[in-house]
């Protein structure tokens, strides 16, 4: 897995995103002018032993692009620790930086774009060519039960894993809603879907903090996998 994320973190693949991310790292934002920001695509950050893979969209401008973790440094982060902490997941409830020592346990969090892109929208290219790093996390997180994809984008990227390993057919069957949970038999782990915890979800009242702590509180539910 480590081997994996140096090639993330060395990962150039999208011009528009590496032009944007140096952009955002030069102007910063007047709160963070003192930071150093990250500036790269943001690597996976958790337990390699995890049963739950957590499945965002992209790293913030603001947030991830600068701290260089997974949801740290912005609003999303904040309801995210505080849940994973609730939950049993999170050793603190609140993450920072990447070295506020904080910890995952039986929790591994990725996403489907590793730079952050311009007004939260990758481009489809841009997802596609991504989309090895997660496949690859997959195969190296053999614990796993459950993919909790937080957002539609997270949501179609990873059934269209799927789709394409030949676990499903197709997508269509398969409808995003907060916690609504796929089972696909066998090996696989199971997914369930949440709403983001973006700060537009939280502030207008569409995902609370209850409502993402029952997810994760289903999600830590889960039972082993079957034998292969």
């Amino acid at each position: 897995m480590t081997v994996l994320q140096k090639e993330v973190v060395a990962c150039r693949k999208c011009p528009r995103l590496v032009r944007y991310i140096a952009e955002i790292a030069r102007v910063k934002r007047r709160a963070y002018r003192d930071w150093d920001y990250w500036a790269k695509p943001v690597p996976a950050f958790g337990d390699p032993a995890a049963r739950v893979l957590i499945v965002g969209l992209a790293p913030g401008a603001h947030g991830s692009n600068r701290t260089g973790r997974p949801f740290t440094g912005d609003k999303s982060g904040e309801i995210l620790y505080r849940v994973l902490h609730q939950t049993g997941f999170a050793s603190q409830a609140e993450s920072l930086s990447r070295g506020d020592g904080l910890t995952l346990t039986g929790a591994y969090i990725t996403a489907v774009v590793r730079c952050a892109p311009p007004d939260n929208k990758p481009a489809t290219a841009e997802i596609s060519r991504c989309r090895g790093y997660l496949e690859r996390e997959l195969d190296l997180l053999p614990d796993l039960r459950v993919v909790v994809a937080l957002g539609k984008i997270a949501f179609d990227g990873y059934l269209a894993i799927l789709r394409d390993r030949g676990v499903i057919a197709t997508r269509a069957p398969f409808r995003f809603g907060h916690n609504l949970e796929y089972d696909f038999g066998g090996t696989q782990p199971k997914l369930i879907a949440s709403y983001h915890p973006s700060q537009q979800n939280t502030s207008t009242g569409k995902l609370t903090e209850k409502m993402l702590a029952d997810v994760f509180r289903r999600a830590s539910g889960a039972g082993p996998r079957p034998a292969s």
